[in-house]
């Protein structure tokens, strides 16, 4: 595998359309993966199909669609507290979906561990290690989130780094850092990757995924890059609950044209624009003239 290769995953139609205002019918879902794809993007996530039917619909559909670069993922949750894999309706939908790649996310902090789920901490590692095992020897490709990953490291680094280990043991391939309050500074995403991958086999990459709620989610999933992550998680202009997620199209524009690193194709680049509108005209949102790079503004002068 190429070292400078960084691997998009764009989870537009699932965490995107978390936000206010924003929702695609499953005929626009097929359009934008096809888009996506067109684009050369990596990984996308189609949404979470125990959640609602509209979601399955659009696994049932999405797989008789030819891709030529991306693979489709369905995202869910580890198993329920006190229940085997084998009869976990959430775990048993991500294997009616059908899809090469599974994202589950599961509790990285003790204070949600003990308070929200109501368990002992080594009944979350277990939650975390079967769900992923039960994934990973149905074939699929398995992509661990962890949940307030900086959250539960900031409180305690070992147990948040031993909920990674599960997950990589049990047979995950990605382990996902999510800032998912997105008040992570970028110093500390410096150290905290460095810590991660060196607790981690070199066979298990490390991804990150963050919130914007202070305006950190690009620059800190960059950091994140330049300190081993080799996935990024994010949306096309943003999308995401509350003030957004990772701007996939800033992400792309900074590592294709300001660093070593590749993440589309050749050639493919030139697609970021008319992607970004494609998205906003599907979302019935006006598109930002002044987003960096694909702004009409952009590169304007009115000097």
């Amino acid at each position: 595998m190429n070292p400078n290769q960084v691997f998009i995953y764009d989870t537009t139609l699932r965490d995107g359309t978390q936000a206010e205002k924003i929702s695609f019918s499953k005929a626009d879902k097929i359009r934008l993966v096809q888009k996506l794809d067109d684009l050369g993007i990596s990984y996308i996530e189609g949404g979470w199909p125990l959640s609602n039917p509209k979601d399955m619909e659009f696994f049932q559909e999405v797989r008789h669609i030819p891709l030529k670069y991306a693979k489709i993922s369905a995202f869910g949750s580890t198993r329920r507290a006190s229940c085997h894999t084998e009869e976990d309706s959430n775990l048993l939908a991500l294997l009616e979906a059908e899809t090469p790649v599974t994202a589950i996310f599961g509790k990285t902090w003790m204070l949600h561990v003990t308070e929200v789920l109501k368990v002992s901490a080594d009944e979350n590692l277990a939650m975390i290690s079967e769900s992923c095992k039960f994934l990973a020897d149905h074939g699929k490709e398995v992509v661990f989130d962890a949940e307030h990953f900086f959250d539960g490291y900031k409180d305690n680094p070992e147990y948040a780094l031993a909920t990674l280990q599960a997950a990589a043991s049990a047979g995950a391939s990605n382990v996902t850092l999510c800032d998912t309050n997105g008040g992570t500074m970028p110093i500390e995403i410096q150290a905290i990757c460095q810590a991660v991958r060196q607790a981690l086999p070199g066979n298990v990459s490390v991804g990150i995924h963050c919130h914007n709620d202070s305006e950190l989610a690009v620059a800190n999933s960059i950091m994140a890059v330049r300190n081993g992550a080799s996935l990024v998680q994010g949306t096309i202009n943003g999308f995401g609950e509350r003030s957004g997620n990772t701007n996939l199209c800033s992400i792309i524009a900074n590592l294709e044209l300001k660093t070593h690193f590749t993440c589309l194709p050749p050639g493919k680049l030139k697609l970021l624009k008319e992607t970004s509108l494609f998205v906003d005209d599907l979302a019935n949102v006006r598109h930002n003239t002044r987003m960096p790079f694909i702004g009409d503004s952009a590169f304007a002068h009115k000097g």
